[in-house]
């Protein structure tokens, strides 16, 4: 079975990967043998200079779900590239570093200092965190995207993802605008932001007020997203948003995904992205499906039977 699927001129050697911020000290916590099998690794979201984050409490569990509100605590550029960068390089798995500059001239510079580090085959930039007090993202503005976009891809010398937001009138306009700025990928989707309150005390419970919700409960929303987005757009997108089993990576490969990204179900089993994989393999066996293109954006729908 052929595996293998491309973004930009990078070959993955399989569509699995895991979503930013969601599998943190892989050298500490995981099989490293294991986590060799992936196609790739996002690690947690990287800033030009160092971030605390928000204040406690930061996580809170929902119903098939869980809230966060992390606020992308960070070391920092450097202090990621000198303290958290070599043991993921040890690991030998393409990496792909999501960054997040709080201005156009802090991405150009994110991007000139990840240029010469190995292993580093793309650079995912989160254009929507729901976290940081932003009244707008750049993620919801469609000139905002391709400005950005265009201006990092200009000077990148890896593949560009833009790692889009849910909450948006159409996702397709914000889909566009990245891609007709060059993007090489589209990640999608973000958290949604969300908020749980203790009605003892009668105040938020997550210290930032409200968070970003995954897990689960988002999965449909992210499956309708990603369909809508795939319909529009001709370059790749990585597809994340409550995926657990293999069935859940499957469903949004149909629906015109080249990757899946495992993310919250990581904290709950830190072998979902393997038996994930293992999952697709399996159906692919069992399909007589010999390769993973066959299955992307091969969803039989009505109108597209009729079409044919």
């Amino acid at each position: 079975m052929n595996l293998s699927v491309k973004i930009g001129n990078v070959r993955f050697k399989n569509p699995v990967t895991v979503a930013s911020g969601t599998f943190g000290h892989a050298e500490q916590y995981y099989d490293l043998e294991e986590v060799g099998r992936l196609g790739a690794l996002v690690p947690k979201t990287v800033t030009l200079k160092a971030r605390l984050g928000n204040p406690p409490a930061r996580i809170v569990e929902t119903p098939a779900g869980m809230l966060n509100a992390i606020g992308i605590e960070n070391p920092g550029a450097d202090g990621f590239i000198h303290h958290k960068l070599p043991s993921l390089q040890r690991i030998g798995v393409p990496l792909i570093i999501s960054i997040l500059g709080h201005s156009d001239e802090e991405f150009v510079t994110l991007v000139s200092k990840f240029h010469e580090q190995r292993q580093i085959v793309a650079l995912e930039l989160n254009l929507s965190c729901p976290n940081l007090g932003k009244k707008v993202l750049v993620a919801q503005d469609p000139q905002a995207t391709h400005r950005l976009v265009k201006r990092v891809k200009k000077i990148s010398r890896v593949p560009v993802i833009a790692k889009l937001a849910p909450q948006v009138t159409d996702i397709t306009v914000i889909a566009r605008a990245a891609q007709d700025a060059g993007a090489d990928a589209l990640s999608l989707i973000n958290t949604f932001p969300a908020m749980a309150i203790d009605t003892l005390r009668r105040r938020p419970i997550l210290g930032n007020l409200s968070g970003g919700l995954s897990g689960p409960a988002i999965r449909p929303m992210a499956l309708c997203l990603v369909y809508t987005a795939a319909q529009e757009v001709k370059i790749p997108i990585i597809a994340m948003g409550g995926i657990v089993t293999a069935d859940d990576a499957l469903q949004f490969i149909l629906a015109g995904a080249t990757m899946v990204a495992v993310g919250t179900t990581n904290f709950i089993n830190p072998r979902a992205p393997i038996e994930v994989l293992e999952g697709i393999k399996k159906y692919m066996r069992g399909n007589k499906v010999k390769d993973i293109q066959q299955l992307i954006g091969g969803l039989r729908t009505e109108a597209a039977e009729t079409k044919g």
